[in-house]
């Protein structure tokens, strides 16, 4: 059977959303500036100026996909809701560690933009951040007026797992429970102050 045969003609949405997802395979292990549209079109079945009917500018298509990288990172840290408050933001601190660790490169191209020269990207970020910054609110049952506390004290968790997931596995000073029960405290003390 030749590959014609088996292709199937897919809606707009469809192809957007399957061109998005390849996107996304592929900047897991390369950087988005390096992420090769041919290839992708290729993957896909289809012409790379096909690909440019789904996406105008190569910029749209990257935008795109770090759009679909923070929806995935917020899908991949959400607490279990069943979870009482003080355990939710435990899981929810330990899954953002753990999410760093694995993609520090990637990750690190989320928060600084590196490679797409767009405000749009640190909107990702500034999301997953609102995003991350809700689930503690509600978790904790924070007031409205220390929100900006609560998303403060997550720049200083992502800090503190980027510095940390920079060292050798083997090196690193503290394990990952050490560091969230860190952060956490840091949280707590942070809520603490009066305002």
């Amino acid at each position: 059977m030749s590959d014609t045969a088996v292709r199937r003609r897919l809606s707009a949405d469809d192809r957007r959303r399957q061109l998005v997802a390849i996107g996304l395979s592929k900047i897991v292990e390369t950087p988005i500036q390096d992420l090769s549209l041919d290839d992708v079109a290729a993957e896909a079945g289809i012409s790379r100026g096909l690909l440019f009917h789904y996406f105008p500018t190569k910029t749209d298509f990257y935008l795109a996909c770090i759009a679909a990288a923070g929806r995935r990172m917020l899908r991949t840290t959400a607490p279990d809701e069943e979870l009482p408050g003080e355990q939710q933001v435990e899981m929810v601190t330990r899954l953002m560690v753990e999410q760093i660790e694995r993609r520090r490169d990637f990750y690190l191209a989320l928060v600084h933009g590196h490679g797409v020269a767009d405000p749009r990207v640190s909107e990702v970020m500034e999301s997953v951040r609102d995003g991350s910054t809700d689930r503690v609110v509600a978790a904790l049952g924070v007031p409205e007026r220390q929100r900006d506390v609560v998303r403060a004290w997550w720049a200083y968790t992502e800090d503190r797992a980027l510095t940390w997931s920079a060292v050798p596995t083997g090196e690193r000073p503290v394990p990952v429970s050490e560091l969230v029960a860190e952060c956490v405290a840091a949280l707590h003390a942070l809520l603490s102050l009066k305002t």
